[in-house]
């Protein structure tokens, strides 16, 4: 894990020139690994994000910002009646506080719970993260070949004093709207 540099971590609405971003953090070799992710090609990767994500009232997402830059996103969707939560950062924030930060402004905004996260078992940096945020596992669910842990939140975390500092870089970051799941 890298060391702590507090970064100026904000989340914002997904703008077009964002999508590159992240079809690039998509198919970073050991993002891939971690998650068991397969890596959308362009165009059914631009099509998932226009039709599934963005054109949809249901799923809320957010790109998280470092100093002004894209450095990944967070999405919520639902799977039939459960609502989901998945997240992707860019490599060079992984161990750096911009997970904890982006997760803890992301859930003061999604308010649905139960909120459900499933991230591959042996990405133990995805799954410690979730618990440090009160997710609690429930279980393990497979999705092909590979095992990933089912971890829920059931309450909204009550508000911390840090709150302020990380305020979303535009009034309308609330808005629902934005491409689909970003795992699976």
């Amino acid at each position: 894990m890298g060391e702590d540099v507090r970064p100026d971590v904000r989340l914002r609405d997904v703008e077009e020139d964002d999508l590159e971003v992240f079809f690039t953090q998509e198919h970073d070799p050991e993002a891939v690994r971690r998650s068991r992710f397969t890596p959308r090609e362009r165009e059914r990767f631009m099509t998932h994000w226009a039709t599934k994500i963005l054109a949809d009232d249901t799923v809320f997402v957010q790109t998280v910002t470092v100093a002004g830059e894209p450095a990944g996103h967070i999405v919520a969707w639902w799977e039939g009646d459960r609502r989901f939560i998945g997240y992707w950062l860019d490599r060079q924030h992984w161990g750096r506080g911009t997970g904890t930060k982006a997760l803890t402004l992301f859930l003061q905004r999604e308010r649905a719970r139960p909120l459900h996260a499933d991230p591959f078992i042996e990405n133990t940096g995805s799954v410690r993260l979730l618990e440090k945020l009160g997710f609690q596992r429930t279980g393990t669910v497979r999705h092909g070949d590979d095992e990933h842990a089912m971890l829920v939140l059931d309450r909204v975390a009550a508000t911390t004093t840090t709150t302020t500092a990380f305020e979303p870089d535009t009034a309308s970051s609330a808005r629902r709207s934005a491409p689909g799941p970003p795992a699976r």
